[in-house]
C-alpha cells in the first residue's frame, strides 16, 4: 500500500498501478532503460498491472522478470476496456499511467492519472484527463518511489 496525504488533494491511499505499456513504458515495443527496476522497486507495495494491445507483440517478452500482471486488450474500444479495469479494481485505489486517446478515460477514473509523453508523445485528451503530466515514464514512477515530489506536485 502506498499512502500520502496531500492537503488541498486529500488522502491517497493506493494499492494498484496500472499503466499502459506501448508509448508509456516503451517506445517501439522496447521496455525503456529503468522501467524494470523501478516497477520491481513499486511492486513491494502495490499490484503492478500492464494493460496493453500489444501494438509491437513484444510486451509480455519485455515485461518478463517483472513482477505484474499483463493484460493484453481484445477487440475495440480499448478506452472502455481500461477504464472498466480500473473501476473493477476500485479506482480510489488505483495510480494510472498512460499516454494515448485510449488511456484518456482510465487516467480520469483513477485516483491519480499521470500522462506521460515519451519518444511516441501523449494525446492532448490524456493530458486533459490526468492529474499530472511528466516527461518520461522514470520521472512518473519516480513520483511513486519519492512521494513527497507527488505531494509537492498535487498540493494546492
Amino acid at each position: 500500500m502506498f499512502k500520502v496525504d496531500i492537503p488541498g488533494f486529500g488522502a491517497v491511499k493506493l494499492e494498484h498501478l496500472v499503466s499502459d505499456f506501448t508509448g508509456t513504458l516503451s517506445v517501439d515495443g522496447r521496455l525503456l532503460p529503468g522501467v524494470r527496476g523501478q516497477l520491481n522497486e513499486i511492486a513491494k507495495f502495490l499490484k503492478v498491472h500492464i494493460l496493453t494491445a500489444d501494438t509491437f507483440g513484444k510486451a509480455k517478452a519485455e515485461l518478463e522478470g517483472i513482477d505484474c500482471v499483463i493484460h493484453i486488450l481484445k477487440g475495440k474500444k480499448h478506452d472502455v476496456q481500461k477504464e472498466e479495469y480500473v473501476k473493477k479494481l476500485s479506482a480510489e485505489k488505483v495510480v494510472a499511467f498512460g499516454n494515448g486517446n485510449n488511456d484518456r478515460k482510465m487516467l480520469k477514473a483513477a485516483r491519480v492519472g499521470i500522462a506521460v509523453s515519451q519518444g511516441e508523445g501523449c494525446a492532448v485528451d490524456a493530458i486533459k484527463a490526468a492529474d499530472i503530466h511528466v516527461p518520461s515514464s522514470n520521472a512518473g514512477l519516480d513520483l511513486l518511489l519519492h512521494p513527497q515530489r507527488l505531494k509537492a506536485t498535487l498540493r494546492f
